[in-house]
Protein backbone atom coordinates (compact mmCIF):
# COMPACT_ATOMS: atom_id res chain seq x y z
CA UNK A 1 0.00 0.00 0.00
CA UNK A 2 1.29 3.46 -0.90
CA UNK A 3 1.20 5.79 2.10
CA UNK A 4 1.57 9.09 0.22
CA UNK A 5 -1.24 10.58 -1.84
CA UNK A 6 -0.87 10.47 -5.61
CA UNK A 7 -0.69 14.28 -5.71
CA UNK A 8 1.91 14.60 -2.94
CA UNK A 9 4.15 17.61 -3.61
CA UNK A 10 7.74 16.34 -3.82
CA UNK A 11 9.95 19.36 -4.27
CA UNK A 12 12.79 21.63 -3.25
CA UNK A 13 12.86 25.21 -2.04
CA UNK A 14 14.79 28.41 -2.53
CA UNK A 15 14.60 32.11 -1.68
CA UNK A 16 15.16 35.05 -4.02
CA UNK A 17 17.80 36.80 -1.94
CA UNK A 18 19.73 33.58 -1.50
CA UNK A 19 20.00 32.50 -5.13
CA UNK A 20 18.93 35.10 -7.71
CA UNK A 21 21.78 37.59 -7.80
CA UNK A 22 21.29 40.29 -10.47
CA UNK A 23 20.80 42.73 -7.63
CA UNK A 24 21.00 45.94 -9.62
CA UNK A 25 19.90 45.15 -13.17
CA UNK A 26 16.63 45.33 -15.11
CA UNK A 27 15.19 47.93 -12.77
CA UNK A 28 15.72 46.16 -9.47
CA UNK A 29 16.70 48.24 -6.42
CA UNK A 30 18.60 46.94 -3.36
CA UNK A 31 17.16 44.94 -0.50
CA UNK A 32 18.37 45.13 3.08
CA UNK A 33 20.43 41.97 2.43
CA UNK A 34 22.14 43.45 -0.62
CA UNK A 35 23.30 46.31 1.57
CA UNK A 36 24.34 44.23 4.58
CA UNK A 37 27.70 45.45 5.98
CA UNK A 38 30.47 43.00 5.13
CA UNK A 39 31.42 42.66 8.80
CA UNK A 40 27.98 41.22 9.50
CA UNK A 41 28.40 38.31 7.06
CA UNK A 42 30.89 35.50 7.52
CA UNK A 43 34.00 35.97 5.35
CA UNK A 44 32.63 39.34 4.21
CA UNK A 45 30.37 37.58 1.71
CA UNK A 46 27.35 39.18 0.04
CA UNK A 47 24.37 38.00 -2.00
CA UNK A 48 24.71 40.33 -4.97
CA UNK A 49 25.65 37.55 -7.39
CA UNK A 50 25.09 34.36 -5.40
CA UNK A 51 23.99 31.53 -7.73
CA UNK A 52 22.98 33.99 -10.46
CA UNK A 53 19.71 32.09 -10.79
CA UNK A 54 18.34 35.15 -12.59
CA UNK A 55 20.50 34.26 -15.60
CA UNK A 56 20.49 30.47 -15.07
CA UNK A 57 16.75 30.09 -14.58
CA UNK A 58 16.06 27.73 -17.49
CA UNK A 59 19.11 25.62 -16.66
CA UNK A 60 17.97 25.36 -13.05
CA UNK A 61 14.45 24.30 -14.03
CA UNK A 62 15.97 21.65 -16.31
CA UNK A 63 17.88 20.36 -13.28
CA UNK A 64 14.64 20.21 -11.29
CA UNK A 65 13.21 18.07 -14.06
CA UNK A 66 16.23 15.74 -13.92
CA UNK A 67 15.84 15.38 -10.17
CA UNK A 68 12.20 14.45 -10.72
CA UNK A 69 10.61 17.28 -8.72
CA UNK A 70 6.90 17.82 -9.21
CA UNK A 71 6.92 21.09 -7.26
CA UNK A 72 9.24 24.00 -6.54
CA UNK A 73 8.91 26.54 -3.76
CA UNK A 74 10.50 29.91 -4.55
CA UNK A 75 10.11 33.47 -3.34
CA UNK A 76 9.57 36.82 -5.04
CA UNK A 77 12.03 39.68 -4.65
CA UNK A 78 9.94 42.66 -3.54
CA UNK A 79 12.69 44.98 -4.80
CA UNK A 80 12.55 43.41 -8.24
CA UNK A 81 8.79 43.79 -8.56
CA UNK A 82 8.33 47.17 -6.85
CA UNK A 83 11.70 48.97 -6.95
CA UNK A 84 10.26 52.13 -5.42
CA UNK A 85 6.97 53.11 -3.85
CA UNK A 86 4.12 53.12 -6.34
CA UNK A 87 6.22 51.82 -9.26
CA UNK A 88 5.78 48.34 -10.72
CA UNK A 89 8.75 46.99 -12.68
CA UNK A 90 7.57 45.11 -15.80
CA UNK A 91 10.94 43.37 -16.22
CA UNK A 92 10.73 42.07 -12.68
CA UNK A 93 7.23 40.72 -13.27
CA UNK A 94 8.41 39.15 -16.54
CA UNK A 95 11.17 37.18 -14.80
CA UNK A 96 8.74 35.50 -12.43
CA UNK A 97 6.13 35.00 -15.12
CA UNK A 98 8.75 33.32 -17.31
CA UNK A 99 9.85 31.16 -14.37
CA UNK A 100 6.27 30.02 -13.75
CA UNK A 101 5.83 29.24 -17.46
CA UNK A 102 9.07 27.23 -17.48
CA UNK A 103 7.99 25.28 -14.41
CA UNK A 104 4.54 24.52 -15.81
CA UNK A 105 6.06 23.43 -19.13
CA UNK A 106 8.10 20.87 -17.17
CA UNK A 107 5.14 19.67 -15.07
CA UNK A 108 6.49 21.30 -11.91
CA UNK A 109 3.95 22.96 -9.63
CA UNK A 110 5.01 26.47 -8.52
CA UNK A 111 4.67 27.32 -4.82
CA UNK A 112 5.13 31.07 -4.41
CA UNK A 113 6.38 32.76 -1.26
CA UNK A 114 5.57 36.47 -1.26
CA UNK A 115 8.08 37.52 1.42
CA UNK A 116 11.27 35.65 2.33
CA UNK A 117 13.21 38.26 4.33
CA UNK A 118 14.49 40.52 1.52
CA UNK A 119 12.80 43.82 2.34
CA UNK A 120 13.50 46.64 -0.13
CA UNK A 121 15.71 49.38 1.27
CA UNK A 122 12.99 51.91 0.43
CA UNK A 123 10.52 50.03 2.66
CA UNK A 124 13.08 49.74 5.44
CA UNK A 125 13.53 53.50 5.38
CA UNK A 126 9.83 53.82 6.21
CA UNK A 127 10.34 51.78 9.36
CA UNK A 128 10.07 48.24 8.02
CA UNK A 129 8.21 45.84 10.33
CA UNK A 130 8.34 48.41 13.13
CA UNK A 131 5.90 50.68 11.31
CA UNK A 132 2.20 50.36 10.51
CA UNK A 133 3.09 51.91 7.13
CA UNK A 134 4.25 48.50 5.90
CA UNK A 135 0.75 47.01 6.14
CA UNK A 136 -0.75 48.71 3.05
CA UNK A 137 2.59 48.50 1.24
CA UNK A 138 2.73 44.73 1.73
CA UNK A 139 -0.91 44.36 0.73
CA UNK A 140 -0.37 46.31 -2.49
CA UNK A 141 2.80 44.35 -3.30
CA UNK A 142 0.92 41.10 -2.79
CA UNK A 143 -1.80 42.22 -5.18
CA UNK A 144 0.74 43.00 -7.91
CA UNK A 145 2.19 39.50 -7.63
CA UNK A 146 -1.21 37.82 -7.51
CA UNK A 147 -2.46 39.78 -10.52
CA UNK A 148 0.60 38.68 -12.49
CA UNK A 149 0.86 35.00 -11.57
CA UNK A 150 -2.41 33.63 -10.17
CA UNK A 151 -3.71 32.51 -13.55
CA UNK A 152 -1.05 29.75 -13.30
CA UNK A 153 -0.19 29.59 -9.58
CA UNK A 154 -2.46 28.01 -6.95
CA UNK A 155 -0.08 27.51 -4.02
CA UNK A 156 0.78 30.61 -2.00
CA UNK A 157 2.80 31.37 1.15
CA UNK A 158 2.47 35.00 2.20
CA UNK A 159 5.36 35.04 4.70
CA UNK A 160 8.31 32.79 5.49
CA UNK A 161 9.49 32.30 9.08
CA UNK A 162 8.27 35.43 10.86
CA UNK A 163 10.02 34.41 14.08
CA UNK A 164 13.40 34.43 12.30
CA UNK A 165 13.29 37.73 10.49
CA UNK A 166 11.62 39.48 13.42
CA UNK A 167 13.74 38.09 16.23
CA UNK A 168 17.05 37.82 14.37
CA UNK A 169 16.59 41.05 12.44
CA UNK A 170 15.06 43.40 15.00
CA UNK A 171 15.82 41.96 18.44
CA UNK A 172 19.11 40.06 18.34
CA UNK A 173 20.69 42.02 15.47
CA UNK A 174 22.07 38.88 13.81
CA UNK A 175 20.27 39.41 10.48
CA UNK A 176 19.32 42.37 8.33
CA UNK A 177 18.36 45.06 9.19
CA UNK A 178 20.59 44.32 12.24
CA UNK A 179 18.53 46.07 14.92
CA UNK A 180 18.84 45.44 18.67
CA UNK A 181 15.63 45.99 20.62
CA UNK A 182 14.40 43.17 22.85
CA UNK A 183 11.41 45.23 23.96
CA UNK A 184 10.04 45.69 20.43
CA UNK A 185 8.48 42.24 20.03
CA UNK A 186 4.91 43.34 20.87
CA UNK A 187 4.89 46.04 18.19
CA UNK A 188 6.73 43.94 15.61
CA UNK A 189 4.43 40.97 16.08
CA UNK A 190 1.25 43.00 15.81
CA UNK A 191 2.36 44.74 12.60
CA UNK A 192 3.59 41.51 11.01
CA UNK A 193 0.47 39.52 11.84
CA UNK A 194 -1.92 42.19 10.58
CA UNK A 195 0.12 42.60 7.38
CA UNK A 196 0.05 38.83 6.90
CA UNK A 197 -3.73 38.72 7.33
CA UNK A 198 -4.16 41.52 4.79
CA UNK A 199 -1.94 39.68 2.31
CA UNK A 200 -3.95 36.47 2.67
CA UNK A 201 -7.20 38.38 2.14
CA UNK A 202 -5.70 39.93 -0.97
CA UNK A 203 -4.67 36.55 -2.36
CA UNK A 204 -8.14 35.12 -1.81
CA UNK A 205 -9.88 38.18 -3.25
CA UNK A 206 -7.88 38.58 -6.44
CA UNK A 207 -6.50 35.13 -7.34
CA UNK A 208 -7.73 33.87 -10.69
CA UNK A 209 -7.27 30.19 -9.81
CA UNK A 210 -8.72 28.99 -6.52
CA UNK A 211 -5.80 29.58 -4.15
CA UNK A 212 -4.33 27.30 -1.51
CA UNK A 213 -2.72 29.54 1.07
CA UNK A 214 -0.34 28.78 3.92
CA UNK A 215 2.34 30.29 6.12
CA UNK A 216 5.81 28.80 6.64
CA UNK A 217 6.79 28.77 10.30
CA UNK A 218 10.33 28.29 11.59
CA UNK A 219 9.24 25.52 13.89
CA UNK A 220 10.50 22.45 15.65
CA UNK A 221 9.49 20.01 18.35
CA UNK A 222 10.82 18.81 21.64
CA UNK A 223 11.10 15.07 21.10
CA UNK A 224 10.04 12.64 23.83
CA UNK A 225 12.75 10.56 25.42
CA UNK A 226 10.44 7.55 25.42
CA UNK A 227 7.05 6.93 23.84
CA UNK A 228 5.15 6.84 27.10
CA UNK A 229 2.08 8.94 27.80
CA UNK A 230 4.01 11.01 30.33
CA UNK A 231 7.01 11.70 28.09
CA UNK A 232 4.84 12.52 25.07
CA UNK A 233 2.78 15.00 27.07
CA UNK A 234 5.93 16.59 28.49
CA UNK A 235 7.33 16.91 24.95
CA UNK A 236 4.07 18.42 23.71
CA UNK A 237 4.14 21.09 26.43
CA UNK A 238 7.78 21.90 25.72
CA UNK A 239 6.96 22.15 22.00
CA UNK A 240 4.06 24.57 22.34
CA UNK A 241 2.98 25.58 25.82
CA UNK A 242 6.23 26.45 27.60
CA UNK A 243 9.99 26.11 27.46
CA UNK A 244 11.75 26.53 24.09
CA UNK A 245 8.50 26.18 22.14
CA UNK A 246 6.70 29.14 23.71
CA UNK A 247 8.31 31.89 21.63
CA UNK A 248 9.31 29.72 18.68
CA UNK A 249 5.91 28.07 18.14
CA UNK A 250 2.89 29.15 20.23
CA UNK A 251 3.65 32.88 20.08
CA UNK A 252 3.29 32.83 16.30
CA UNK A 253 0.82 30.00 15.72
CA UNK A 254 -1.90 30.47 18.32
CA UNK A 255 -2.97 34.00 17.24
CA UNK A 256 -2.82 33.34 13.50
CA UNK A 257 -4.17 29.79 13.39
CA UNK A 258 -6.51 29.72 16.41
CA UNK A 259 -7.24 33.35 17.27
CA UNK A 260 -5.80 32.92 20.77
CA UNK A 261 -3.89 35.72 22.52
CA UNK A 262 -0.50 34.87 24.03
CA UNK A 263 1.57 36.15 26.93
CA UNK A 264 5.22 35.32 27.50
CA UNK A 265 7.62 36.06 30.35
CA UNK A 266 5.48 38.90 31.68
CA UNK A 267 6.65 41.44 29.09
CA UNK A 268 5.42 40.10 25.74
CA UNK A 269 1.72 40.23 24.88
CA UNK A 270 -0.48 39.61 21.85
CA UNK A 271 -3.82 41.06 22.85
CA UNK A 272 -7.29 39.56 22.49
CA UNK A 273 -8.66 42.75 20.93
CA UNK A 274 -6.34 42.28 17.95
CA UNK A 275 -7.48 38.74 17.15
CA UNK A 276 -10.10 39.80 14.53
CA UNK A 277 -7.28 41.55 12.64
CA UNK A 278 -4.82 38.68 13.04
CA UNK A 279 -6.58 35.31 12.89
CA UNK A 280 -6.38 33.94 9.37
CA UNK A 281 -8.01 30.96 7.70
CA UNK A 282 -5.24 28.97 6.05
CA UNK A 283 -5.40 25.90 3.83
CA UNK A 284 -2.16 24.44 5.19
CA UNK A 285 0.57 25.03 7.74
CA UNK A 286 4.11 25.15 6.37
CA UNK A 287 6.73 23.76 8.74
CA UNK A 288 10.44 24.48 8.35
CA UNK A 289 12.13 21.87 10.53
CA UNK A 290 15.80 20.98 10.97
CA UNK A 291 16.64 19.89 14.51
CA UNK A 292 15.00 19.03 17.82
CA UNK A 293 14.20 21.65 20.45
CA UNK A 294 15.94 19.36 22.92
CA UNK A 295 19.15 21.00 21.66
CA UNK A 296 17.82 24.54 21.24
CA UNK A 297 20.18 27.31 22.35
CA UNK A 298 17.25 29.17 23.95
CA UNK A 299 16.02 26.53 26.41
CA UNK A 300 16.94 23.03 25.34
CA UNK A 301 18.06 20.69 28.08
CA UNK A 302 21.28 19.48 26.48
CA UNK A 303 23.79 20.36 23.78
CA UNK A 304 25.05 18.15 20.97
CA UNK A 305 28.02 16.22 22.29
CA UNK A 306 30.33 13.43 21.25
CA UNK A 307 28.39 10.76 19.39
CA UNK A 308 25.49 12.98 18.32
CA UNK A 309 25.63 13.72 14.58
CA UNK A 310 25.55 17.39 13.58
CA UNK A 311 25.60 19.24 10.29
CA UNK A 312 28.18 21.92 9.56
CA UNK A 313 25.94 24.55 11.14
CA UNK A 314 26.28 22.64 14.42
CA UNK A 315 22.64 21.53 14.33
CA UNK A 316 21.96 18.07 15.74
CA UNK A 317 20.58 15.51 13.29
CA UNK A 318 17.42 14.32 15.05
CA UNK A 319 15.42 12.34 12.54
CA UNK A 320 12.33 11.86 14.76
CA UNK A 321 11.77 15.62 15.11
CA UNK A 322 9.87 15.93 11.84
CA UNK A 323 7.29 13.35 12.91
CA UNK A 324 6.70 14.91 16.33
CA UNK A 325 6.53 18.42 14.92
CA UNK A 326 3.93 17.44 12.35
CA UNK A 327 1.94 15.47 14.91
CA UNK A 328 1.90 18.10 17.65
CA UNK A 329 0.97 20.92 15.28
CA UNK A 330 -1.77 18.95 13.55
CA UNK A 331 -3.26 17.80 16.84
CA UNK A 332 -3.41 21.38 18.10
CA UNK A 333 -4.64 23.19 14.99
CA UNK A 334 -6.23 20.53 12.75
CA UNK A 335 -4.86 22.03 9.51
CA UNK A 336 -3.08 20.04 6.76
CA UNK A 337 0.71 20.28 6.92
CA UNK A 338 3.36 20.83 4.26
CA UNK A 339 7.04 20.46 5.05
CA UNK A 340 8.21 23.67 3.38
CA UNK A 341 11.86 23.35 4.46
CA UNK A 342 14.01 20.48 5.71
CA UNK A 343 17.61 19.89 4.77
CA UNK A 344 21.21 19.15 5.64
CA UNK A 345 24.27 21.41 5.40
CA UNK A 346 27.67 19.87 4.75
CA UNK A 347 31.17 20.76 3.54
CA UNK A 348 30.61 19.48 0.02
CA UNK A 349 33.26 19.71 -2.67
CA UNK A 350 33.94 18.36 -6.16
CA UNK A 351 35.95 15.15 -5.84
CA UNK A 352 38.74 14.00 -8.14
CA UNK A 353 36.25 12.00 -10.18
CA UNK A 354 34.29 15.19 -10.93
CA UNK A 355 31.34 14.24 -8.74
CA UNK A 356 30.02 15.51 -5.41
CA UNK A 357 29.62 12.62 -2.97
CA UNK A 358 27.27 13.44 -0.08
CA UNK A 359 26.17 10.20 1.63
CA UNK A 360 25.26 12.00 4.86
CA UNK A 361 22.69 14.13 3.02
CA UNK A 362 21.14 11.09 1.34
CA UNK A 363 20.93 9.36 4.72
CA UNK A 364 19.44 12.52 6.28
CA UNK A 365 16.68 12.66 3.66
CA UNK A 366 15.71 9.03 4.27
CA UNK A 367 15.77 9.45 8.05
CA UNK A 368 13.61 12.56 8.14
CA UNK A 369 11.20 11.35 5.47
CA UNK A 370 10.52 8.26 7.56
CA UNK A 371 9.07 10.67 10.10
CA UNK A 372 6.83 12.16 7.43
CA UNK A 373 5.83 8.66 6.34
CA UNK A 374 4.91 7.72 9.91
CA UNK A 375 2.72 10.82 10.22
CA UNK A 376 0.97 9.97 6.95
CA UNK A 377 0.40 6.36 8.07
CA UNK A 378 -1.28 7.68 11.21
CA UNK A 379 -3.74 9.64 9.09
CA UNK A 380 -2.26 13.12 9.36
CA UNK A 381 -2.81 15.04 6.10
CA UNK A 382 0.73 15.87 5.01
CA UNK A 383 0.53 17.34 1.53
CA UNK A 384 4.15 17.91 0.52
CA UNK A 385 7.87 17.90 1.27
CA UNK A 386 10.16 20.67 0.01
CA UNK A 387 13.84 19.89 0.54
CA UNK A 388 15.99 22.88 1.53
CA UNK A 389 17.55 23.76 -0.73
CA UNK A 390 17.58 23.23 -4.45
CA UNK A 391 20.96 24.95 -4.87
CA UNK A 392 23.91 25.64 -2.65
CA UNK A 393 23.34 29.31 -1.95
CA UNK A 394 23.86 32.36 0.24
CA UNK A 395 22.97 31.27 3.78
CA UNK A 396 22.32 34.72 5.24
CA UNK A 397 24.84 35.70 7.93
CA UNK A 398 26.70 32.41 7.41
CA UNK A 399 27.64 33.40 3.86
CA UNK A 400 28.56 30.60 1.48
CA UNK A 401 30.19 28.10 3.85
CA UNK A 402 27.12 25.92 4.57
CA UNK A 403 26.04 23.95 1.52
CA UNK A 404 22.46 22.69 1.79
CA UNK A 405 21.83 22.13 -1.91
CA UNK A 406 20.87 19.09 -3.92
CA UNK A 407 22.84 20.89 -6.61
CA UNK A 408 26.44 21.94 -6.07
CA UNK A 409 27.21 25.48 -7.25
CA UNK A 410 30.67 26.77 -8.08
CA UNK A 411 30.24 30.36 -6.92
CA UNK A 412 33.13 31.55 -9.10
CA UNK A 413 32.07 30.05 -12.43
CA UNK A 414 28.36 29.41 -11.81
CA UNK A 415 28.78 25.75 -12.78
CA UNK A 416 26.10 23.36 -11.44
CA UNK A 417 26.66 19.68 -10.51
CA UNK A 418 23.98 17.30 -9.29
CA UNK A 419 25.12 15.73 -6.02
CA UNK A 420 24.93 11.99 -5.37
CA UNK A 421 22.01 12.49 -2.95
CA UNK A 422 19.87 13.43 -5.95
CA UNK A 423 19.85 9.76 -7.00
CA UNK A 424 18.26 8.76 -3.70
CA UNK A 425 15.76 11.60 -3.69
CA UNK A 426 14.83 10.87 -7.30
CA UNK A 427 14.10 7.22 -6.43
CA UNK A 428 11.96 8.29 -3.48
CA UNK A 429 9.96 10.62 -5.71
CA UNK A 430 9.57 8.04 -8.52
CA UNK A 431 8.29 5.47 -6.00
CA UNK A 432 6.07 8.11 -4.34
CA UNK A 433 7.76 7.40 -1.05
CA UNK A 434 7.59 3.62 -1.02
CA UNK A 435 11.39 3.23 -0.99
CA UNK A 436 12.04 5.51 1.99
Amino acid sequence: MNDFSKDFLWGAASAAAQCEGAWDIDGRTPSIWDMAPSKKIKNGDNCRVSCDHYHHMKEDVALMKKIGLNSYRFSISWSRVIPEEGKVNPLGIKFYSDLVDELKANDIEPIVTIYHWDMPVWVNKKGGWMSDAIIPLFRDYTKVVVDALSDRVQWWIAVNEPSCFIMNGYMQGAHAPFKHNYLALNKLTRVLMIAHAEAVKTIRQYAKLTPKVGLSFATSAYTPKAETVEEIEYARKQTIEEGPGLLSNRWWMDPILAGKPVQAYGIYHINKKDMPLIQTKLDFVGVNVYSSLNYAEWGGDKKPSCGIPVNNMGWAVTDDVLYWNIRFIYERYGIPVMVTENGYADNDWVCLDGNVHDPQRADFIHRYLRGVQRAVKEGIPVIGYQYWSLLDNFEWAEGYEPRFGLVYVDFVTGRRILKDSVKDYKKIIESNGTCI
